[in-house]
């Protein structure tokens, strides 16, 4: 927690400071009431006293609770002030974060835990700084102050002050321990509620085919189940806390009246002063005393909520503590233009010792294409995630226009190129945000926009949409096709105009005649740019300059579609399996 609070803005801190001095204004007001009262109590049994007197001390304890009043309305306004800048601080710290984490980090947190993270757990840390910036401040001072000025009075009372004192530090300590272990699984419960939540949702329309929404509603019911019992025991053993720290804090009270009736009734009636000032002092220790109790009672308010603060900043600080293995370079030139070579390269991913690629090499120039395929596994979208430093290659180099990818600064680099993801991903907006998304070394124009939408073979529908590309896309793009989404997602590429365009399986939502058309578009409209495509189908790459044909890692065979029929049994059995003997020609009797 005191790790997050470094994080904190200048504005927010001068904030926190101003209300910590404002509360100890407040405290000084509210202790003062006490000695007023004694004051009053002995003029009221003191023969002479004029009621002018009288009015003088009521009217200062009337304006010692005034400006206590006001102060704590300004302290309030000024926590919650702080408490908003201060999450406002950290959800954009980890927001950025996250938007850093490459593949690597981001296995480490489920997507759900990130979202609950980056929502709930802030939400918790702002409520206590909120309620804590005053209770934090005023109970520890307000207790030490009243214990300040009780010391010494009597020590009968003081004693019995302390002891009721330790008891509640004992019981809420007690409390703490039993229910902190508790809190931290109600974090870990929420994520798997969100996990569930989000699984059901994305996955509605599976859930409905197989006649699955019993199976969901259990497997949720479960997990509800878990987190509302884990919830209801730390709620019950929190309620025991005020009606503990109400009987302390009435009981000490009646303890100290019944002591201190003692007290006066020992002393002989012919000492009228000693009386009249010994039982002020039992009013004001009275009062005093019950201020220590009630600094305890406003701790307990602090402790039901710090507990799951203090998991919800563990759990910050373990995202924004996380090492980011993917840096950046400084180079921002390159000696060649359009060129991708793989250097005996090898790769496997952090959590397994096995090579997902092992020695891949080949290059490729400007303007040509070069198409990978291969069986389900074989690491073809692992190979090109690697030009896009999704992962660094633990072997071996990975070279765009001559540069090492890691040498590169990341600007430099994803100008370069243009990504088509093998599942095509859109953001709410227009067509035309998603089709400008992002930044890149040029200005993309409202004729660019269109000029890509029509290469991508998308204008066949934005056309026919009442506000064209100004046309609203949803979440995710779920108010459009998977081959509509796939076409705009290559045009959000073609509009960057890269030197290396990379197509990651991104043709197989499309019919074969809008396949053909695009395909027959990039071969007419970019010679110049070289183009890297992930393929399922040989019909798609039959006329790449270049086809590496993998199979688990390995480059089993680099070369022309008819190179390949002749010196690639691999690439023979997948062509013989897609096309009929009469479409593979010669290669295929």
């Amino acid at each position: 927690m005191l790790r997050l609070l470094t994080k904190m803005r200048r504005r927010d801190a001068i904030s926190a400071v101003i209300c910590a001095l404002f509360v100890m204004g407040q405290i000084y007001f509210d202790l003062a009431l006490p000695d007023y009262m004694s004051e009053m109590t002995v003029m009221l049994e003191t023969p002479g006293s004029t009621t002018s007197d009288i009015w003088d001390v009521g009217f200062k304890m009337l304006a010692c609770a005034v400006a206590s009043g006001v102060l704590c309305i300004v302290c309030s306004f000024l926590a919650a002030r702080t408490a908003s800048g201060f999450s406002y601080t950290l959800r954009e710290e980890l927001f950025h974060k996250v938007t850093d984490f490459g593949h690597e980090e981001l296995s480490r947190f489920s997507i759900p835990s990130l979202i609950t993270r980056t929502t709930n757990d802030i939400t918790q840390i702002q409520m206590v700084i909120a309620m804590g910036l005053q209770l934090m401040v005023k109970a520890p001072v307000m207790a030490v102050w009243a214990i300040i000025k009780i010391v010494g009075k009597n020590y009968t009372l003081s004693a019995i002050t302390g002891g009721f004192a330790a008891t509640v530090l004992v019981f809420m300590i007690s409390i703490m321990l039993i229910v902190l272990p508790k809190v931290r699984r109600v974090q870990k419960q929420t994520d798997d509620i969100n996990r569930i939540a989000r699984e059901n949702l994305n996955g509605i329309n599976v859930v409905h085919a197989f006649n699955a929404e019993e199976y969901q509603n259990e497997k949720f019911e479960k997990a509800n189940t878990t987190l509302t019992n884990t919830q209801l025991f730390n709620q019950r053993v929190f309620s025991l806390m005020q009606p503990v720290m109400n009987l302390a804090m009435n009981g000490l009270a009646l303890v100290i009246y019944w002591v201190g009736a003692a007290i006066v009734n020992g002393i002989s009636a012919a000492d009228t002063a000693l009386r009249i000032s010994t039982f002020s002092d039992v009013i004001t220790f009275s009062t005093y005393a019950t201020h220590v109790v009630m600094s305890f009672s406003m701790l307990v308010m602090i402790f039901m909520f710090l507990p799951s603060a203090q998991v919800s900043a563990t759990r910050i600080n373990e995202v924004l503590r996380t090492n980011i293995k993917l840096r950046e370079g400084s180079v921002t030139t390159a000696p060649e233009v359009g060129t991708v070579e793989f250097r005996n390269v090898s790769f496997h991913y952090p959590s397994s010792p096995q090579d997902q690629l092992k020695n891949i090499s080949f290059k490729v120039n400007r303007g040509e294409t070069i198409a990978f395929i291969g069986a389900t596994g074989s690491g073809k979208t692992t190979l090109i995630s690697l030009i896009a430093r999704f992962y660094d290659a633990t072997g071996g180099e990975v070279l765009v226009d001559g540069v090492n990818v890691k040498d590169y600064t990341f600007d430099a680099l994803y100008d370069r190129l243009g990504y088509v993801t093998q599942r095509a991903i859109l953001f709410a907006g227009t067509i035309k945000d998603n089709v400008t998304f992002g930044e890149c070394g040029h200005e993309i124009t409202e004729d660019g926009v269109y000029e890509a939408l029509d290469l991508a073979q998308a204008t066949e529908f934005v056309d026919n949409l009442p506000a064209r590309a100004d046309s609203p896309i949803t979440q995710g793009g779920r108010n459009v096709s998977g081959g509509q989404k796939q076409r705009i997602s290559i045009a959000r590429a073609l509009a960057r105009k890269p030197e290396v365009m990379i197509f990651d399986d991104s043709f197989s939502a499309l019919d074969y005649k809008t396949d053909a058309m695009l395909r027959a578009g990039l071969a007419t409209r970019l010679k110049g740019t070289t183009c890297l495509i992930v393929a399922q189908r040989i019909g798609t790459i039959k006329n790449a300059d270049k086809i590496v044909v993998l199979d688990d890692g390995e480059a089993v065979g680099i070369g022309t579609h008819d190179e390949l029929m002749k010196s690639c049994e691999v690439y023979r059995e997948i062509a013989m399996s897609q096309l009929s003997a009469e479409e593979l020609g010669e290669e295929g009797a």
